[in-house]
C-alpha cells in the first residue's frame, strides 16, 4: 500500500512508519516543515488551513497522529484552544480535501483517544458506550465528528480511541515511574482509579490490524484487555524495579501541581474494554501487565 502519515515524527507515528517499511509499503509524510528525513514528505498547514489537495491523491490509506501533547504543560484557556483545535480543525481540514479527491484513498485512519468516555469509574466501557463529560471528551468528540466528511464521500474512517502508550522509548511512562524510581511513588488520590493501557508494540499491531481488515470502521478502542487501578499500576512497576511504592500523593497536591489537566488525566477512571479488535480477532502482544513490563522497563 502507500500511505500518509501525519504526525510520523511522534512516538506513535515513527514506530508505525517504521513497521510498514518493514512490511513494504510505501510510507509518506503529511508535515508542517521538512527536515531532510528519509521518508519522502508533503507540506501542509493545518493551522492555516492550508493543503494541496491534488498532492493527497494516489493513496491508499491516510493515517492522520497529528495533535498538540495535552501533557506538555498546564491546561490554560490559550493552551485548551491548541489542544483542541489542533485536533479538530486539522482533521476537518484533511477529511475535507480527501472527500473532494476524484478517487479519494480506500481507509482514513484518525487519532482519538479514551479520554472520549470522560471519569466513569468502574463501568466497563466499550465503542457503543456513550461519551463522557468534561474537556477531553468534548474534544475527542469534535474530533471524531470532524471526519464525517470523508465517511459521508464512501472513505472507511476509523477512529482510534487510544488508552496510556507505555513504552521504554519516551512518552507517558517516563513520566510515571520516574518518582517510583527514587523510591518516592506511591498511589495517586485514592489509587483506584483504572488506567486502561497498551504497549507501543501493541499500538503499531492494532493499527496495522485495522489497516489490513477493511470490515472495521468507526471508533475502536486501542487498549489492553485487562486495565489496572493505579495502585496496582504502582505496585506492580515497584515491584518489578525492586522499590517500595509506600508515599501515596493526595488528590489537593496533584490539582495544585497540575490544575484541571490534574482530574482529566490523573485522577480520572476510564475501565476500557478492546471489543472491536478482541471481536476482529486481534492477538494482544501483551494482554497482561506482568508480561509487558520486562520490554517496556528494559532499556
Amino acid at each position: 500500500m502507500r500511505v500518509l502519515i501525519s504526525g510520523a515524527r511522534g512516538l506513535i507515528g515513527s514506530a508505525l512508519a517504521a513497521h510498514l517499511q518493514k512490511e513494504s509499503h510505501e510510507v509518506v509524510r503529511l508535515v508542517r516543515t521538512k527536515k531532510g528525513d528519509d521518508l519522502v514528505s508533503i507540506l501542509w498547514n493545518p493551522e492555516g488551513g492550508a493543503v494541496d489537495k491534488s498532492s493527497l491523491a494516489g493513496f491508499d490509506a491516510v493515517i492522520h497522529l497529528a495533535g498538540e501533547n495535552i501533557a506538555a504543560r498546564r491546561w490554560s484557556k490559550e493552551q485548551k484552544t491548541r489542544i483542541k483545535d489542533s485536533r479538530v480543525k486539522s482533521t476537518r481540514l484533511l477529511s475535507r480535501a480527501l472527500a473532494q479527491l476524484d478517487t479519494p484513498p480506500q481507509t482514513f485512519i484518525c487519532a482519538s483517544a479514551i479520554g472520549y468516555y470522560g471519569d466513569r469509574g468502574d463501568e466497563i466501557l466499550t465503542e457503543t458506550s456513550p461519551p463522557g463529560e468534561g474537556f477531553l471528551a468534548e474534544v475527542c468528540r469534535l474530533w471524531e465528528e470532524a471526519t464525517t466528511p470523508a465517511a459521508e464521500r464512501g472513505v472507511r474512517v476509523v477512529n482510534l480511541r487510544t488508552g496510556v502508550v507505555l513504552s521504554n522509548k519516551g512518552g507517558a511512562l517516563e513520566k510515571m515511574i520516574t518518582p517510583i524510581k527514587l523510591g518516592l511513588g506511591g498511589k495517586l488520590g485514592g489509587g483506584r482509579q483504572y488506567m486502561s493501557w497498551i504497549t507501543l508494540k501493541d499500538e503499531i499491531g492494532a493499527v496495522y490490524h485495522i489497516l489490513t481488515h477493511e470490515q472495521i470502521t468507526g471508533p475502536v478502542n486501542l487498549v489492553s484487555p485487562h486495565p489496572v487501578t493505579n495502585a496496582e499500576f504502582t505496585g506492580k512497576v515497584a515491584a518489578f524495579l525492586h522499590r517500595r511504592a509506600f508515599i501515596p500523593v493526595p488528590a489537593f497536591i496533584i490539582r495544585l501541581a497540575a490544575g484541571e489537566m490534574a482530574d482529566a488525566l490523573v485522577l480520572a477512571s476510564a475501565r476500557v474494554e478492546p471489543a472491536k479488535l478482541l471481536k476482529t480477532g486481534y492477538n494482544f502482544k501483551h494482554p497482561h501487565l506482568d508480561a509487558a513490563l520486562p520490554e517496556i522497563l528494559t532499556q
